[in-house]
């Protein structure tokens, strides 16, 4: 699904070339459930920015169902990240003044899905991630769990292949976390295919795989139940 060979994010900082990402060679297959982890200015964060098409690599081949996507236009970029990611976030990234429904929907509005099934694919979503009685409130009514647990079903409404999630617990509580976890466990047995970047090595451990990052490189490679130390 996702194949990376050669790349690499190149700044130009103070008159000098920094790399971010020093040639990164990657393949994640599909139904994979990968955690990237690394100490601070690893690249792991660009690293998912490059994956979630949210950036361009300065050198390099991304190709996301073998279709090459590194060097697109942001509209084609834009496209390719509604057809086939969704995006769980740290801080939530929900709109304060709408319910959990129409956070969840927003997806659907972007892509020109009327009204009437906007709701009824929110609705589902909200009803597999356990909030349905919750649709009407506002983000501030809920819990924390609870708000990524709409962002969790916001990322799903669009019947994404790839679920990429930055931090996804890094404001939750330890029950909280573990809900949260046992739900990207599940949605993994259904086969999606999960990218998560963490700095928690017991986060990370429940994933089938673990990817460390150092200076912009890929330094280890391990599977579940590893606990890796990050620094």
């Amino acid at each position: 699904m996702i194949e990376l060979t050669n790349i690499k994010k190149i700044y130009h900082i103070g008159g000098q070339d920094f790399a971010a990402l020093a040639g990164i060679n990657l393949v994640i297959r599909e139904g994979e459930f990968a955690a990237l982890m690394g100490p601070s200015g690893s690249g792991k964060s660009t690293l998912m920015n490059i994956l979630g098409c949210l950036d361009r690599p300065t050198e390099g081949s991304y190709k996301l169902n073998g279709e090459e996507v590194a060097h697109l236009s942001d509209d084609e970029l834009a496209v390719v990240r509604n057809r086939h990611i969704g995006f769980v976030f740290q801080n939530f990234n929900l709109l304060s003044r709408i319910s959990a429904l129409d956070n969840v929907a927003l997806p659907l509005v972007y892509a020109g899905v009327g009204r009437k099934e906007r709701h009824e694919r929110a609705l589902q979503k909200l009803t597999d991630v356990g909030l349905k009685t919750w649709a009407d409130h506002k983000p501030n009514e809920l819990s924390g769990g609870q708000r990524q647990r709409v962002a969790i079903a916001r990322a799903l409404v669009n019947e994404p292949h790839i679920i990429m999630a930055d931090e996804p617990t890094g404001n939750l509580d330890t029950k909280s976390t573990k809900d949260i976890m046992h739900l990207f466990e599940d949605l993994h047995e259904e086969g999606k295919t999960i990218i998560l970047v963490t700095h928690e090595p017991d986060i990370a451990a429940c994933a089938s795989r673990q990817l460390l990052l150092c200076d912009g490189m890929i330094t280890r490679d391990a599977g579940k139940g590893v606990v890796m130390d990050v620094v």
